[in-house]
């Protein structure tokens, strides 16, 4: 059997791919993978270090208004729609599934005109235009949350399924996590900005250093993003800002499941693969999206996780150092609120998404 993957841009589109694609090796025996993106990309770097071939196609995305690029954009994708039947031709796949970004475009549309079997999965309670379009031809819509059911109103067959998370987020235990991060018995909150960090909560959790580490009251760890540590350095020296034991800052979390695991309160962006994961573990958290994603997805996101009461949220031009420590610590010292925002939090976890993505591929092959 024969399947392509496609999904890319960001690590937000990249991660479920790729954990759909160990659920398929997992079912099936004797399954061959390709996976398809664009060359020099993330999801090509990525694809490979997980042992995927991969075959590129050309695409660029489609700028918001009509100017000299949406030219190029355009040339490019009647490229990629012709790389696409190419590959579709040569490797013969009996389903194709993409996960996002403009690089699945070509390959999917290419694919279901050929009346081959396709799946789209959509991570965002407010679903990207790539995937909005695909919908209208592919054979199934996979969701994570149910608020996006309505723009997918002209697909067939929309099915709600989570979002698919790392093996290593679901099998740990929070004592075993705070053990193995030596973390004393005081309440421990971890705050990231997504993958590639975020300047506003950076410069707030710098704005509530000098208090956390005077009050003593929590742990914090932050990280700040492997592009903004220097920075954020600098900023401590030029400041004179010695954070006390209590705090670790760090530029990229290498045992971020652990640390999720560890914490009872997690602060972090509305990226869909943070919030699979943190439901996944049942934690409550305060939200922060980033404005300028595109269609704003982050906000829809963290509004699903505020409305079911797993999540606070609080929008990029109101947070403030001063509000950010004083909805930290109104919510660590309610231990009931903080057990009823993990309990609607884990509600809205799926453990097993990537085996109902799976299963209804199943029934497309």
């Amino acid at each position: 059997m024969k399947i392509i993957v496609s999904g890319g841009g960001t690590g937000g589109h990249i991660y479920p791919a790729l954990a759909i694609a160990e659920g398929i090796k997992d079912k099936f025996k004797n399954v061959e993978i390709l996976y398809v993106g664009t060359e020099g990309s993330l999801e090509e770097e990525l694809a490979q270090k997980a042992g995927y071939t991969f075959q590129s196609i050309r695409v660029k995305g489609m700028p918001r208004k009509l100017n000299r690029r949406s030219i190029i954009a355009m040339r490019e994708l009647i490229r990629g729609l012709s790389d696409s039947r190419k590959i579709l031709k040569s490797f013969k796949p009996d389903l194709v599934i993409g996960t996002g970004g403009y690089v699945c475009g070509p390959i999917l549309y290419r694919a279901a005109k050929s009346k081959i079997p396709t799946v789209i999965h959509e991570q965002n309670a407010y679903p990207g235009i790539t995937n909005k379009i695909l919908s209208r031809f592919v054979n199934k819509v996979l969701i994570t949350y149910d608020d996006s059911r309505k723009y997918f109103h002209k697909a067939s067959d929309v099915v709600l399924t989570g979002n698919p998370v790392r093996k290593d987020i679901i099998d740990q235990d929070r004592n075993n996590a705070r053990k193995e991060l030596s973390l004393d018995e005081k309440p421990t909150v971890i705050s990231f900005g997504g993958s590639g960090g975020q300047r506003s909560l950076n410069n707030s959790i710098l704005g509530i250093l000098e208090e956390v580490s005077r009050d003593n009251a929590i742990n914090l760890i932050h990280v700040t993003g492997k592009s903004h540590y220097e920075a954020f350095a600098e900023k401590l020296k030029d400041e004179n800002i010695r954070p006390g034991n209590n705090i670790d800052i760090l530029p990229y979390h290498h045992r971020m499941p652990i640390a999720i695991h560890a914490a009872d309160l997690v602060i972090t962006s509305g990226g869909a693969i943070a919030l699979a994961e943190i439901s996944a573990a049942g934690k409550p958290s305060i939200l922060i999206p980033k404005a300028y994603t595109a269609e704003n997805h982050q906000e829809y996101n963290a509004r699903s996780f505020q409305e079911r009461g797993a999540a606070r949220m609080i929008l990029e031009k109101d947070l403030t150092p001063e509000f950010l420590y004083k909805t930290i610590m109104e919510l660590i010292s309610d231990g009931d609120k903080l057990m009823e925002m993990s309990e609607n939090s884990k509600k809205m976890g799926n453990p097993d998404a990537t085996k109902a993505i799976v299963g209804e591929i199943s029934k497309l092959i």
